[in-house]
Parts: structure tokens; sequence; C-alpha cells
């Protein structure tokens, strides 16, 4: 599949004196599965809205799939599936009876073997009979996506789709993402979670309205210099501007009780002096080990590159 899904190219939006998006400009392949990535109030969700023509920019444009949005759209309405955070599925309906709802909204003719076809997918077929309010959270939200595929949208947008769900349901949700990604269908979808960032085809890095760096996950964490040791210690968050200020150290970030400290180089050598002079100067049990750089730390570190160029 070729051309553009999605197109932003230098969109603003403003709610009162509140900028949430400021310039912001990416690019969505057809066929790839686009995460939009950042802490609440980077501007992901306004970024979805526009994108599903629910908002008007107030500067830039946006064009998904070839039409602006939020003057065509009724051809998105037909075309795009949206997910939101709060997708509403009816509890007094059962699970046919919901997806069976949401294919007559968008007019969907003969839509009994898509809804086999989907029930099975999303191995809610033993369950078609219960009521939408006795399902779990995880259940809920393959139920939720089942109603937003019915009428077989060429792309699909999800708006932090597994916020709140337990972590088993969250791989089987991204393993339902994954086939449907095969069978074609371009997804963009908006995460809090860094972890589920790396399973996108190409992610982009927002903040304040921004993006920060945007391509794929590998060659994001390729950006950073250097190499990346974890260190684990009783007391190593306490520590942390002290370790910072050790030589061989370009920067150092706290993940809990752990911390992720970049060095100046990756080499065996710089690691080794690194940890002696950790363990004699500051945490004598530390216990230290190579590892890959993740996405949070490109996403630290490209922030606290640009805040120093501002500054």
């Amino acid at each position: 599949m070729s051309g553009d899904a999605v197109r932003f190219t230098a969109v603003d939006k403003r709610f009162g004196a509140t900028a949430a998006l400021a310039g912001l400009s990416f690019d969505v392949a057809k066929g790839e599965m686009f995460g939009l990535i950042g802490p609440d109030g980077a501007g992901k969700t306004t970024a979805i809205r526009l994108l599903c023509g629910l908002l008007h920019p107030d500067a830039g444009s946006v064009r998904v799939l070839g039409a602006d949005p939020a003057r065509e759209h009724a051809v998105i309405t037909q075309r795009v599936g949206y997910l939101s955070q709060r997708f509403t599925l009816y509890g007094d309906l059962t699970i046919d009876e919901n997806i069976e709802f949401f294919a007559e909204i968008h007019g969907v003719p003969k839509f009994r073997p898509r809804r086999e076809q989907l029930l099975e997918m999303t191995r809610l077929t033993p369950f078609r009979k219960r009521l939408a309010e006795r399902l779990s959270g995880g259940m809920k939200q393959k139920l939720a996506l089942a109603c937003t595929l019915v009428h077989q949208p060429e792309l699909v947008v999800l708006d932090e789709p597994t916020t709140g769900v337990d972590p088993v349901s969250r791989r089987e949700f991204w393993k339902l993402l994954s086939e449907f990604l095969a069978r074609g269908v371009t997804i963009v979808m908006s995460t809090p979670y860094l972890d589920e960032a790396e399973r996108c085809t190409r992610v982009a890095l927002m903040h304040e309205g921004q993006v920060l760096a945007a391509d794929q996950p590998g060659r994001l964490r390729a950006l950073l210099s250097g190499g990346m040791v974890e260190v684990v210690a009783s007391g190593a968050a306490a520590a942390l501007d002290a370790v910072r200020a050790l030589p061989g150290v370009a920067d150092a970030q706290a993940f809990g009780d752990r911390l992720h400290v970049r060095l100046n180089a990756a080499d065996a050598a710089t690691v080794d002096a690194f940890a002696g002079s950790l363990r004699s100067d500051l945490l004598p049990d530390a216990r230290v080990r190579t590892v890959e750089a993740s996405l949070e730390d490109v996403f630290i570190a490209t922030l606290e590159q640009k805040e120093r160029a501002h500054a």
C-alpha cells in the first residue's frame, strides 16, 4: 500500500489561552501502525479528535485518506473507525446486540458474517449472549474494538485504548491489533505507555503540542550516543544528582528504585570504570548491567536537549 493515510501540516489548535497544538506536523503511511506518544497534556487526544473531524484546526491542514475530516465528515465516518477513551457500550444489550447496533448505525448490510468473524478474532464467541455490563474491562475493550471494526474501515483510530486494562488483556488487545494490521488496516493510536510504543511501526514523541522526534522505535533509540547501564541499589534514587556528577556520565534518570545512566562511551572499560567509581564513592552495593536504551530514555534525553537549546 502506498501514499499517506494521514497528514498533519503545521497544525495549531487553541482552547482559550491554552495552546493544545503548536505547529504539529507528521504523516502516517497506509498500512502501518503509528503511535502518538507522550504524557498527559502533550496534545495526543486533541490530534486524534482533529483527525476524526471532531475539531477544526485554527491553522494548518489535516488530511485523512485524502479528505478534509472536518469538512468531509460523512466520507471519513464511512472509512474510519474511532475508539475513544470512553467508548460507549450499551450495558443492557448483549455482545451480539451491541455489534448489530453499530452495524446498523454504519449502514452495514448483511453484517452477520462480519460479526461472526469479529467474534472469532476477539475470542468473544462463547460470551456473545452476555450483557455488556457484565463483561470484564478487557472484554469490554475487545467488544468496543469489534464494534469499531464492524463496517470494515480502512483506518482505525484508537485513543489510549489500553488505559486501565489489566496486563493480560493488554497483551491480548495488542495481538488483535497485529492481526488487523496484517490484513492491511492502517492504525493510528495514542498511548502514554512507552513500552506499548515499541510495537508500533513508527512513533511520534509529543510534548506541548509539538513533535520532538518521529521515526521507527529502533532508530529513535539509536539516536542516543554512548552506552546505557542500569543501576540497582538501595538509595539509588536519592543519589541521582551525585551519580550525574561522576566522571564519564552523560546523563542519569530515576525509574522507581533503579537508575538508567547514559555513559559517554559504550565500551567495557568505560562501564567498568563507572561501576568502580560508583561503588567506591556512592553506592557500595550497586549492581550495574548494560541495557538497551528505551523509548523513555530517548524521550527524556530529547526533551532535555530541546529545553537546553531553548534556554
